[in-house]
């Protein structure tokens, strides 16, 4: 009897000692130096549209009077890493008999192409973008969005991408690699993250629900659209914050300040700790702003609109803009 309540409790410390050890992200956003140090403890998902870059190598040049590196040519990966090729990630399906584009996967086809990358279930996944440019980390926080809603928690994006880790001339590689398949399951949906036209069209009328346009002030204004997009303009009573500033304009973009960001929300109109629903053209840009206030600033009331203006449009729904000339 003695043996045995001693068998039992050596085998509750380690499992005890197991889960206390398991690593867990220190955040929504991980620094190059903590992924360094737990390279062999992550699954490094590298999410990109040039995928011909991920085996190709890159140029550092310095610069003439500073000495400063600078990225010349974008390429190779972090050893480890699996190559996320971005127009792969998101899908097209039949709303109410429209064909809608760039939407997030049902639950079946996101769980396997979650296990072709190679991620199991208890993996800390860290997701990192090329981080060359601000378009770059939209990718990176679509992505993280969808590995959220379908119940993944331990995520993180690592701040400036691979621009980050090439200048600091961390370790790279250029060879190919195919992951053996994993074994992860989604979880029930999030629909809170989730914003329908419907869900839209209430916030329009509602004083508690702030609409956000994530797009640049042209497509807000109307000045220009998307072809995909059929009409010029923004769902009506929403206010922009443009993505070009959730990050540096330049490689490494890293995400700007959180401080900084509620300020210029603040200097926008948005009140960044009540109900809101992002937008853009199809969803990408809009899981940026959605990062910005529901991970960055702590608003558990964000949602996202995933068909976006190219929904929005195709319903006939309506829209305003500036009266222009011609």
């Amino acid at each position: 009897m003695h043996r045995y309540l001693t068998t039992i409790l050596a085998l509750t410390l380690l499992t005890a000692g197991h889960a206390a050890s398991a690593l867990q992200v220190p955040g929504p956003l991980v620094d190059s130096d903590w992924l360094e140090q737990h390279l062999d403890e992550v699954k490094i998902l590298d999410v990109r549209e040039d995928i011909e870059s991920f085996t190709r190598k890159a140029v550092l040049v310095r610069k003439r009077f500073t000495g400063d590196l600078r990225l010349r040519r974008f390429g190779a990966h972090i050893p480890g890493a699996v190559l996320v090729d971005f127009l792969n990630i998101r899908t097209s399906r039949e709303i109410n008999d429209r064909n809608i584009r760039y939407l997030i996967p049902e639950k079946a086809e996101f769980e396997e192409l979650m296990q072709s990358w190679g991620v199991n279930r208890d993996d800390v996944i860290v997701i990192l973008s090329p981080g060359a440019a601000n378009d770059d980390v939209t990718m990176a926080t679509r992505l993280y969005w969808q590995v959220k809603y379908f119940g993944h928690d331990n995520v993180a994006i690592l701040d400036g991408g691979m621009a980050q880790w090439l200048l600091e001339q961390k370790p790279a590689s250029i060879e190919a690699s195919e992951p053996k398949p994993g074994n992860w399951i989604a979880a029930d949906e999030r629909k809170s993250l989730l914003a329908s036209s419907d869900d839209v069209a209430r916030a329009i009328e509602d004083k508690n629900i702030q609409l956000v346009d994530t797009r640049s002030l042209g497509y807000y204004l109307g000045a220009i659209k998307q072809p995909y997009v059929r009409k010029k303009g923004h769902i009506p009573n929403a206010r922009v914050f443009p993505a070009e500033l959730i990050t540096n304009a330049a490689a490494p973009a890293w995400f700007t300040d959180t401080e900084a960001l509620q300020k210029m929300a603040d200097g926008l109109g948005i009140d960044s700790r009540e109900n809101i629903i992002t937008y853009c053209n199809s969803g990408q840009l809009a899981s940026a702003s959605w990062f910005v206030f529901s991970e960055l600033i702590g608003n558990a009331n964000v949602k996202l609109y995933d068909g976006s203006m190219h929904q929005w449009a195709l319903e006939k729904r309506p829209v305003e803009k500036m009266m222009w000339n011609r």
